[in-house]
């Protein structure tokens, strides 16, 4: 049986595709038409105009997700496989995988050491836990500048060294250059190192993952060898604050179900997140070597989010690239208030707008130039949105100040009575909203029928979804305005710094929240006086925005404390699977071993190199094909899998 042949089954993908597409364009079309409606009753201006083109793209952007959670919740509630459709019974466990020699792989860059470590161990030993753990080592890939930190990374890694020896080899490696950031420090690695290993399982400096989802990734990439790339689902936990509970119950409830519905749309054109995923070694090695992209930054240089451009590249030349939405014991940590979670979304910004550049490169599959246009459009719609709101406020004003012209003809026997439409205004908003709020209530419904024990019971799961669905009102005008900040910025020319992440809980001081929400609330004011004493009408229609805008420095402030986070915690609200009932990877990391200050760092194991040709965005195929890099010692096992060969 030829390798082509044990790629999973999908039949109909481009019916799906099309029907997705059909779907999306009809009620994008039926939501512009009403407001169109709306707006040329009394004859459309200029700003109107302006007013009807971008509701169009904004509603258009959010029925995407509003059809992917739909197709996400059936798909579920049936118990259907997203790709090959089939009726799903319990997950068996995992196949042995066979013969295989895989590298866990976590890049850092001035993390805190001993949190990196017991994440890591953690991992590890639900690792060892299983009977087919043998294969894997673990890298501990370091960028850190500053040396201060790197003594700590070294005693902290060298005690992990000490614990998990001789079960399971660590390795630590730190990087004199950090040129080309986390893509440069995993290209690195593969130049020294990726001629050892089969595969690559990249984890972040917060990732945690279980045993059993590991030794199940390594099963699907042995099992089926057109696959260069399975991403898993993380879901964020072990957050104290208001903002991080909120932030991962939204995660477990919404992220499954939007995920399946992607599945069985993007087929095996799935998009890669940068960590919690498995990469075969010599795919990733011989099509993912990025260039830096022409110009200056920030939308030139250096690739930032460098995860959806490797997916291209790898789909581009024939390998799969497979999102497993069933898979467990995938986790992440996230920010634990609302200024660390818009810093981070401050890097993502420029590099999803880096990708605009990407859309027309040679060789690309569709999907993946969606990936880019809809990562770019997740941050532009936001400017968007208050481009709308700005313009609708303008024009309201000027609608309330201004007289209406009874006689626009020079001979009219009869008056232009003003026209109002609320037969179309009143479902335009109710539509709005369904289309905003159904993914998250599908959600909780689905949640409500299959597992409401893993939310601490049916009472407490719908209060909690009421509590996510009004934060998330409260703060998405404070997003929009930092997020359109962000694009401004970008766009402008400032680049953005490479910082660790904070993900340590930790309560803003009322200082510091004010620092960096005054202008949002002085907007929320101005705006608000305006509209009140110019358009009262508008006034009331816009108070979701102009509250959330005066709220900005109490909203910081109060979603990031810990103490309000603990009292949400034992009133059962916001408690997510991870917390009541937690798995054993998350056990172990409660419970993780301290360093241990004599151990000495073992260096690194030799040399084993290969080849990562920097891919070309402007030619496709190449002139001199890239060879795909052999892994040692296994002459045989990966013989005549290329994806792009024929079928027998």
């Amino acid at each position: 049986m030829n390798c082509a042949d044990c790629s999973p089954r999908v039949p109909w993908l481009a019916a799906r595709q099309a029907g997705l597409a059909l779907l999306v364009l009809a009620t994008t079309a039926l939501g512009g038409w009403a407001m169109f409606e709306i707006l040329r009753v009394n004859g459309i201006t200029a700003l109107q105009g302006s007013v009807l083109g971008l509701f169009v793209i904004t509603f258009g952007w959010i029925t995407i997700a509003f059809w992917t959670a739909i197709i996400g919740f059936l798909l579920q509630l049936a118990r259907r496989d997203p790709l090959t459709l089939d009726r799903l019974a319990r997950r068996p466990p995992a196949s042995e995988p066979g013969e295989h020699r895989t590298a866990l792989v976590m890049p850092i860059h001035n993390e805190d050491p001993a949190g990196v470590a017991a994440g890591l161990e953690s991992t590890c030993r639900s690792l060892l836990e299983q009977p087919d753990a043998r294969g894997f080592e673990v890298f501990v890939l370091s960028d850190t500048r500053d040396d201060a930190i790197a003594r700590r990374e070294h005693a902290a890694i060298a005690g992990l060294q000490q614990r998990l020896s001789p079960r399971l080899r660590v390795h630590y490696r730190r990087r004199e250059d950090n040129r080309g950031r986390k893509a440069g420090n995993l290209a690195d690695f593969c130049r020294r190192w990726g001629g050892r290993y089969d595969y690559l399982v990249v984890l972040d400096a917060d990732s945690r993952m279980g045993g059993a989802t590991l030794v199940s990734l390594v099963s699907a990439m042995q099992a089926n060898p057109r696959t260069g790339l399975i991403q898993t689902v993380p879901i964020p936990v072990r957050s104290a604050s208001v903002f991080g509970r909120f932030t991962q119950f939204a995660a477990a409830l919404h992220s499954p179900l939007l995920a399946t519905g992607q599945c069985f749309w993007q087929g095996h054109a799935a998009n890669f997140w940068g960590h919690n995923a498995i990469l075969r070694t010599r795919a990733y090695m011989a099509h993912c070597g990025l260039p830096d992209l022409p110009g200056k930054p920030p939308l030139g240089g250096e690739i930032l989010s460098h995860d959806f451009v490797e997916a291209a590249l790898m789909r581009r030349a024939g390998w799969e690239v497979h999102l497993d939405v069933r898979l467990g014991e995938s986790y992440e940590e996230v920010p634990s208030n609302i200024l660390e979670f818009a810093k981070r979304d401050r890097r993502w910004i420029q590099g999803n707008l880096q990708h605009l550049r990407l859309l027309a490169a040679a060789g690309l599959h569709p999907m993946n130039r969606l990936h880019f246009l809809f990562g770019a459009l997740a941050y532009l719609t936001s400017l968007l949105w208050g481009l709308m709101l700005v313009v609708s406020t303008v024009d309201a004003i000027g609608r309330a100040q201004g007289r209406h012209d009874f006689f626009r003809a020079g001979f009219q026997l009869f008056p232009d009575w003003p026209v109002a439409t609320p037969e179309l205004i009143m479902p335009l908003l109710i539509s709005t909203a369904v289309v905003l709020l159904l993914p998250k209530v599908l959600g909780f419904l689905l949640a409500f029928i299959q597992r409401p024990a893993a939310f601490g019971g049916r009472a407490r799961l719908l209060a909690s979804t009421l509590l996510e669905i009004a934060i998330a009102i409260l703060i998405a005008p404070l997003m929009m305005l930092l997020h359109s900040g962000f694009i401004l910025a970008v766009l402008s020319g400032r680049k953005v710094s490479w910082d660790a992440q904070v993900r340590e809980g930790r309560s803003v001081p009322w200082r510091d929240a004010l620092r960096h929400t005054w202008l949002a609330t002085l907007i929320g004011a101005l705006w608000a006086g305006s509209t009140y004493l110019l358009a009262p009408l508008f006034f009331w229609w816009l108070s979701p925005v102009w509250l959330g805008l005066l709220m900005a420095a109490p909203l910081v402030r109060l979603t990031s404390s810990l103490t309000h986070g603990h009292r949400l915690y034992r009133a059962g609200l916001l408690r997510v699977p991870a917390e009541v009932m937690p798995t054993a990877v998350l056990q172990q990391l409660a419970t993780a071993s301290p360093s241990q200050p004599e151990a000495r760092l073992a260096p690194p194991p030799p040399d084993c190199p290969g080849e990562m040709p920097v891919q070309s965005f402007s030619t496709w195929p190449p002139r001199h094909p890239a060879a795909s890099p052999r892994p040692a010692q296994r002459p045989t096992a990966l013989a005549n899998t290329d994806p792009r060969a024929k079928r027998e």
